[in-house]
């Protein structure tokens, strides 16, 4: 399966010292398999040693697994992609060229060569040539083109085999955005000091299909990367790598009519149109990817923006979700509740959000739920997993809600800036959303 766990038994292997293997076999395997094959990268990391043949700790079957997610192809991005255990499709490319640029400088390897113009090597490496690319193409190219996503669903997460873009590619599709932070996070963790890569993964994907009890530190990759590279600095390491790329073939002759004032345009749009979609707005798990079932019937759509939010809890499943695992399987309980003893066409709320650090997307922003009888088509019904009653959610998923969720509804145009935000209990005869975080979300902006 195209899951991490597969990738983590390929390190193990290739990382064994009774084996021959050490912390730095992976990357450089990965660049002779093409995992840097963009012009700033091979500046950054060096030309590949020629194509390796399979060493003797890998099945045939590891090898062509490992051969098939790390051969670079433009036109196809999201082939490099595996399922992690959060729920999240990681690009492997960018991952393992930030694993090797953080080993590298971190004093294990050939050290790394200074740039001109000087750039962040890391930052180089997983995301800054991408978006510079990837905007720059986008401008340059019909009106319609998009610089960033889209994202995408599996054929089964259970044993997933094959990843579909939800629609036209751009050259930083979701897939290769985390792939990017990833890379870019451990990187500056292996700058530190080397750690066998298996283990550094291990430890922040977790293993099995993320069945383990408690949040992954994977799940805390945006909040991460935007410690790591803010907008202000991801501008600037974007607008550094395009200076650099004008030195280099083929990617010359793409900046040899941009201007150093369409440079800076450039780098601020792919900086802010990246840190808005991928650091300030939650991950949002589409319903593919929770095993939804078909909507019943024909959805009615809604009339954006609107002009409120309803919380609720749950209430059933009674405890928080806290993987991916317990929180897709939540989701599809509740599905099959409204649609099976309610009668309703599809689970009632706009949103779910659990305590793994992800939303999910029930009825989404575009139809009509059933949520706040009487209210459904003025607002968005947000339900969190859990019966809050005596308790409150834990204070990273209250802030998601409140810090991350409301406002990035707002800026994507979803919810008006003047939204009223009510508990459920306010326009109906029910305890829901609790007395713990109905006294809570009475300090909340929006809040009447």
């Amino acid at each position: 399966p195209r899951h991490m766990d597969s990738v983590l038994d390929i390190l193990d292997a290739l990382e064994s010292p009774a084996r021959g293997g050490s912390p730095g076999t992976a990357a450089a395997l990965g660049r002779g398999l093409g995992v840097c094959s963009t012009p700033a990268c091979r500046a950054v990391l060096g030309e590949p040693l020629g194509t390796p043949e399979r060493p003797p700790a890998l099945t045939p079957g590891q090898w062509q697994l490992l051969t098939e997610l790390l051969r670079h192809d433009p036109a196809t991005p999201e082939a490099g992609a595996v399922l992690a255990p959060d729920g999240s499709t990681v690009a492997l490319g960018p991952l393992l060229a930030g694993i090797e640029a953080g080993l590298r400088s971190g004093g294990f390897g050939r050290p790394l060569p200074t740039l001109d113009p000087p750039a962040d090597p890391l930052l180089a490496v997983t995301i800054a040539e991408a978006l510079g690319t990837s905007f720059l193409l986008a401008q340059r190219g019909d009106n319609n083109a998009t610089a960033l996503g889209p994202g995408g669903c599996w054929d089964d997460v259970e044993n997933p085999q094959n990843y579909t873009l939800r629609g036209p590619p751009s050259p930083v599709p979701d897939p290769v955005a985390v792939g990017a932070m990833d890379g870019a996070v451990l990187g500056a963790r292996l700058a530190r000091g080397p750690l066998p890569v298996a283990e550094l993964l291990r430890g922040y994907y977790g293993t099995g299909n993320g069945s383990e009890a408690g949040r992954l530190p994977s799940s805390y990759r945006r909040r991460d990367f935007g410690a790591l590279a803010g907008q202000g600095r991801l501008e600037k390491e974007v607008a550094a790598v395009l200076g650099l790329l004008r030195t280099l073939s083929p990617t010359s002759e793409l900046l040899r009519d941009v201007g150093t004032q369409e440079v800076v345009a450039v780098a601020h749009r792919a900086a802010q149109e990246f840190s808005e979609r991928y650091v300030e707005c939650p991950a949002i798990v589409p319903r593919c990817l929770w095993g939804a079932r078909p909507y019943r019937g024909t959805p009615a759509p809604l009339q954006p923006p609107l002009g409120s939010v309803f919380l609720h809890h749950t209430l059933e499943p009674s405890q928080p979700c806290q993987t991916f695992s317990t929180c897709t399987r939540a989701m599809r309980d509740m599905q099959h509740f409204h649609q099976d003893t309610r009668g309703w066409d599809d689970i009632g709320y706009s949103f779910v959000v659990g305590s793994d650090g992800y939303l999910y997307e029930g009825r989404g922003w575009h139809w009509v739920g059933a949520h706040t009888k009487g209210y459904n088509t003025q607002g968005f019904g947000v339900g969190i997993v859990g019966d809050f009653t005596t308790t409150l959610p834990d204070p990273n998923t209250l802030a998601l809600v409140r810090d991350e969720f409301l406002p990035c509804a707002v800026r994507l145009g979803h919810v008006r800036p003047d939204f009223i935000l009510r508990g459920h209990r306010q326009l109906g005869h029910t305890n829901c959303p609790g007395n713990a975080l109905f006294q809570e979300i009475q300090s909340w902006p929006g809040f009447q």
